[in-house]
């Protein structure tokens, strides 16, 4: 059934008229044309589709659009401010935790917002709070290692 979802996308208020039911990453990805969240295993087991809502990390391939309304929620495209990268974007180019780059949009902000829950993370804690984010690639190091920069840098105050 269609109905009228009202949020806030990337700092923007947001209304769509769609099915409540439909998934937030196809309604990202089709009807507001952010390419960045990924579809991959369509049964929230890769973390590919990681969104932030309310500043949790959620998988959009199951989330139904429904459970936006009234809510905050941040892409990949928009974490970034005034042309500048987040210190986590920064931190996966230094480290080069990019390498096809297919699930780094989910690890970002996967590890933004785990960031922003926990700037003080040791190694341990980023490698079992990241499990649920498969990389295809296999840089995980360089991934826990971008993520541990980021901390550094977030403590200063910018999230």
């Amino acid at each position: 059934m269609e109905q009228t979802i009202n949020f806030r996308l990337n700092k923007r208020p947001v209304s769509i008229t769609t099915d409540g039911e439909r998934e937030l990453l196809w309604v990202l990805r089709t009807e507001l044309g952010l390419t960045g969240t990924k579809f991959s295993c369509g049964k929230n087991q890769c973390g590919a589709c990681t969104v932030i809502i309310n500043n949790e990390a959620v998988q959009s391939c199951r989330y139904p659009v429904k459970n936006v309304s009234g809510k905050e929620v941040i892409t990949i495209e928009g974490l970034a401010q005034n042309g500048e990268l987040h210190p986590i974007q920064k931190a996966f180019i230094k480290h080069g935790a990019i390498q096809c780059g297919f699930c780094t949009p989910g690890m970002i902000l996967k590890a933004y917002s785990l960031l922003l829950q926990n700037k003080k993370i040791g190694r341990a804690e980023i490698i079992e709070a990241m499990d649920q984010n498969l990389c295809r690639c296999g840089t995980y190091s360089r991934i826990v290692d971008a993520i541990q920069t980021a901390a550094s840098e977030m403590k200063g105050g910018r999230a």
